[in-house]
């Protein structure tokens, strides 16, 4: 038994979202993969490939991690830890998620199994790894276990486990992830709607010098401003109008809109900037950027398929990677 979860792309309103505004997002073709398979022992072992981890913890180690980082992330609401200091290594989220659905499916005593997690989700780039990856590996666990959780109980696990890597969580990348599809998303308010049919080309400038956490950080500030709020608010719900009424056009203009947008609060880097001015068709950052360093993550470029070349041949100058990528209509599934 394989579970996946998909990654995803914000496609408006990312920043603007963790303060109620709308967002528009959707889950793309690339996924975390967990299996939990049991062993004749009294510990769990991680296999994370990705991240070239392999450990052994038991349920109580587990619970004591998860306990140790929760006090933390406290430390971190009161302001005396940055969100960097709460987790210290990649594969401490896959660990403290596992211990956080243990808990709440009571699970005590000896449980011995192996978890394994892989991913084609580029790490820290705005494209939903962490959420991904929490999904997968707490589903994995309560189908091991024969003990389903509703799609809201896991939702409410895993944003105990997301706040811990993002500091305040929106929620967007879980719900991406837990729905699949293209979601307009405003609060607790979830809509699908149409997955965009046009030509889609993910660009990955590298991983951002700063995490999501930091990056929400730093912009508070211009939301303090009520005016770029309701701005970025007109334009998603601008690039809603264009998906339901199969608007190329108009959702191509949203793009470029909210691209102006993300620059205004400091979160494209000038290179990644400089990047996006010379890319053929549009194009703007799809998760929170950066701010500092010259990475931004990930970019979305939408393009007509004839200036493919044209789009490789600026990738190579600049040293990114890019992808042809597609919309994925299913949330986080079992095979």
């Amino acid at each position: 038994m394989k579970v996946y979860a998909p990654g995803k792309l914000i496609l408006s309103g990312e920043h603007a979202v963790v303060y109620g505004n709308p967002a528009i997002a959707m889950a793309v073709n690339r996924y975390a993969v967990a299996t939990v398979t049991p062993e004749r022992t009294e510990h769990v072992a991680f296999h994370l490939a990705d991240l070239a981890h392999s450990s052994r913890l038991s349920l109580t180690g587990l619970q004591t991690l998860k306990e140790k980082i929760k006090r933390k992330y406290h430390r971190f609401i009161r302001g005396e830890y940055t969100i960097r200091q709460v987790l210290h290594k990649p594969f401490e989220l896959a660990q403290v998620a596992l211990g956080i659905v243990a808990e709440s499916l009571n699970l005590s005593g000896p449980q011995g199994m192996k978890i394994q997690v892989t991913s084609d989700i580029p790490i820290g780039c705005g494209m939903g790894s962490s959420a991904a990856t929490i999904l997968c590996v707490m589903q994995a666990l309560s189908q091991h276990m024969q003990m389903p959780l509703s799609r809201e109980a896991l939702y409410a696990l895993a944003l105990q486990a997301e706040n811990l890597q993002h500091g305040r969580s929106s929620g967007l990348d879980l719900r991406i992830a837990l729905h699949g599809g293209c979601l307009y998303v405003r609060g607790d308010e979830i809509q699908p709607r149409p997955i965009p049919t046009v030509p889609m080309f993910l660009v990955n400038t590298g991983t951002p010098q700063t995490t999501t956490g930091q990056c929400v950080e730093a912009v508070a500030t211009h939301f303090q401003d009520t005016s770029i709020a309701a701005e970025f608010a007109i334009v998603t719900e601008a690039m809603d109008v264009a998906l339901q009424n199969n608007d190329d056009t108009g959702f191509r203009e949203a793009i470029a809109a909210n691209h102006a947008l993300l620059v205004r609060i400091g979160v494209v880097p000038q290179r990644v900037l400089t990047f996006i001015q010379r890319a053929p068709g549009v194009a703007k950052v799809c998760g929170a950027g950066a701010v500092a360093g010259d990475s931004a993550g990930a970019v979305l470029v939408v393009t007509e398929n004839h200036l493919i070349d044209e789009l490789a041949i600026l990738c190579e100058e600049f040293g990114y990677t890019w992808m042809a990528i597609t919309g994925e209509a299913r949330g986080v599934y079992v095979e």
